[in-house]
């Protein structure tokens, strides 16, 4: 008899439990390439804490992680400069799927950056001057080669590095040789202009659009962050000033979903956080080497996919109350018959 009333008495709590429960909510998480041993590592999007080797070192023949982007699919794309191709990983567990684009497909050499369009195609910057200096473009379900759509020189492109689609649909890429952002139409790859220039030597690397539309472009020699009118492609601000809170090398900036800027730094080995709306240095958010981390590249945010149920309070306070009442009418009725 007490093992049955010990299920009355502990059926309200577990229907408290379930019906006035929220489902905790899995959190998005910052990815970082670690260039140097050939890895995706994972990281806490609110403090920065060291998660796991998301992708591990060498996987599916990764080798020299550079850019990395979130497909249409929800996994991760990563391309894999010193293979010449670009890797398809599980968006939720880092588990390898295939090689999505393989060595050298449509000309590929020394794949930097990649994006996926409006179009739902990828695009890849292949960086090699002497072989490709190009945007190549691949079914974004397949990863079969569909064309060159920037052609080696178009505008004047040398070593081109970021690239980004803005509001306009156009597609931006940046001209690291020449020190400058060159725009092209977002259909058919024609070069419309000279989007935003740099100081020379700056070596214009990965670049991104804010919450406010503009422009931001790390500046791998300058070793600072310059912020371009979003339309226009004037020059506003240098937003992030040369070596604030140790910047060295900076590769790709990305606004996080507190609205901040994130960098991360190649040869400081770290992530960087400034404020979203002024540029001053908040603090490293990761630390040089955390978790294994060498030589940090490219960063992407993770999305957070997980539904999270409404709590239904009052239905498991009722849920309770009769509970409670069912127990009591037992016990009385045990007590009765003893």
């Amino acid at each position: 008899m007490r093992f049955f009333n010990f299920c009355y008495i502990s059926l309200p709590l577990i229907s408290f439990a379930l019906l006035g429960w929220i489902a905790p909510k899995a959190d998005a998480a910052l990815l970082v390439g670690s260039f140097n041993n050939n890895s995706v590592l994972r990281y806490d999007e609110k403090t920065g804490e060291f998660i796991d080797d998301f992708v591990p070192s060498g996987s599916g023949g990764l080798k020299g992680s550079t850019g990395l982007t979130i497909g249409p699919d929800k996994n991760l794309y990563v391309s894999s400069i010193l293979s010449g191709s670009v890797q398809r990983y599980d968006g939720k567990t880092g588990n390898f799927i295939s090689t999505f684009v393989p060595s050298g497909s449509g000309g590929l050499d020394a794949p930097e950056d990649l994006v996926f369009g409006p179009d739902s195609n990828l695009y890849v910057t292949s960086i090699n001057s002497r072989t490709s200096n190009s945007v190549l473009r691949y079914n974004g379900q397949t990863g079969a080669f569909i064309d060159t759509f920037v052609p080696s020189g178009s505008g004047g492109i040398s070593a081109p590095f970021g690239l980004s689609f803005g509001s306009d649909g156009n597609l931006y890429v940046s001209s690291s040789l020449t020190d400058s952002v060159l725009r092209y139409n977002g259909q058919t790859g024609a070069f419309l202009d000279t989007f935003a220039t740099e100081e020379k030597g700056s070596e214009a690397g990965g670049l991104t659009f804010g919450p406010d539309g503009n422009l931001y472009v790390a500046n791998f020699k300058a070793n600072n962050i310059s912020r371009f009118n979003g339309k226009t492609g004037a020059f506003i601000d240098t937003f992030v000033p040369a070596g604030s809170g140790g910047l060295n090398d900076p590769v790709k900036p990305i606004f996080g979903t507190d609205g901040n800027l994130y960098v991360s730094g190649l040869n400081s080995n770290n992530v960087l956080r400034y404020d979203g709306k002024t540029g001053a240095f908040l603090d490293t958010f990761v630390a040089a080497g955390t978790g294994g981390l060498n030589g940090a590249g490219f960063l992407a945010f993770t999305e957070d996919t997980t539904v999270v149920p409404e709590p239904r309070m009052g239905l498991a306070v009722l849920a309770l109350g009769a509970m409670l009442g069912a127990s009591k009418v037992l016990s009385r009725k045990q007590k009765a018959t003893s």
